[in-house]
């Protein structure tokens, strides 16, 4: 299956479960393929055929974009150097999940979730570790007896009521002698913030992005994130307002339409606003809800709330 294809299909099995989704964004080095929204669920996806060839950087800014969009970023594969990917088995590299379509497909349309994660080692299994200590303790199990059943060490045991994952056959052992379900479904959704993409933001007069835009927009107290791999130039917020702007730099007058309809289509689907910062004025303030601003314009603004309040009234319209 073509790089394509498989991006169709996660469309496709997005918007059969009720996402409503983006278009494919075709513009190559772009961190990420997709994003697709479903209620207070937003997806940003990243789509390969070979998982080995996403890269750190790649990660790194799928997580400054999830952390911009309140999303949960996900890679859709289908081999690794190790094989193909097995269907409910969530995998990881750095530290984003990655599944296949057919993983994704029992997710979403069937409401089977995975039981199964990959990490150093082998394959696991999450063990209810609230139900595992409450049983042993209500019967008076001894960790050496759970240990002795499982086929691990008393430590193991302990580590596995603290929350440490345990492999299947061990997991299974215990399950069958407690005669209890302790293994928990995995949600490939349920993604833990990374504090650290924070540190890439640049605030505070002076202080400088390498773009003179945005290096404007840091002047007068926004903060900005640079994105290398996306399709525009920046995340910007006022922090004071809780706001986050999907933030381009129109210097290629041909590709200016491409990014003010990418970033706004976004920004609707992620509930967030955008605006592309633009050389020339052009015969419209607007292309859908993406604001446009001409570099003349920013230069005589020194408070970002008038700023803030010039791209509100322009993304209204669409």
């Amino acid at each position: 299956m073509t790089r394509e294809e498989m991006v169709n299909t996660t469309r496709a099995i997005l918007a059969k479960a009720g996402f409503d989704v983006s278009s494919a964004i075709n513009i190559r080095s772009i961190c990420f393929d997709v994003v697709g929204r479903k209620d207070k669920t937003v997806l940003i996806i990243k789509v390969l055929g070979n998982v080995d060839a996403f890269s750190r950087e790649n990660a790194d800014e799928m997580k400054i974009m999830a952390d911009a969009l309140d999303a949960s970023p996900i890679l859709i594969g289908e081999t690794s150097s190790s094989g193909k990917l097995e269907k409910g088995i969530i995998y990881t590299r750095f530290k984003i999940p990655i599944i296949s379509n057919e993983t994704l497909a029992d997710q979403l349309l069937e409401e089977v979730p995975p039981f199964i994660f990959a990490a150093p080692g082998g394959l696991y299994v999450k063990i209810d570790s609230d139900t595992l200590r409450q049983i042993r303790e209500e019967r008076g199990i001894s960790l050496g007896t759970l240990a002795e059943t499982a086929g691990v060490s008393r430590r193991t045991i302990q580590m596995y009521e603290n929350g440490m994952g345990a492999m299947i056959d061990a997991a299974l052992r215990l399950e069958e002698f407690l005669d209890t379900p302790i293994i928990e479904p995995l949600d490939p959704f349920d993604y833990q913030k990374d504090d650290s993409v924070r540190s890439h933001e640049v605030s505070g007069k002076g202080n400088s992005t390498g773009f003179t835009p945005l290096d404007r927009l840091v002047n007068i107290g926004f903060s900005i994130t640079p994105i290398f791999r996306g399709p525009f130039e920046a995340i910007t917020r006022d922090n004071d307002h809780n706001m986050v702007l999907l933030t381009g730099i129109g210097t290629e007058e041909s590709k200016l339409i491409q990014k003010a309809l990418i970033a706004s289509e976004l920004s609707n689907l992620a509930h967030k606003h955008s605006v592309v910062i633009v050389q020339k004025k052009h015969s419209t303030d607007s292309i859908k809800s993406t604001a446009l601003v001409t570099d003349d314009e920013l230069r005589k603004i020194d408070d970002k709330s008038e700023l803030t309040d010039i791209i509100l009234s322009r993304s209204t319209k669409k």
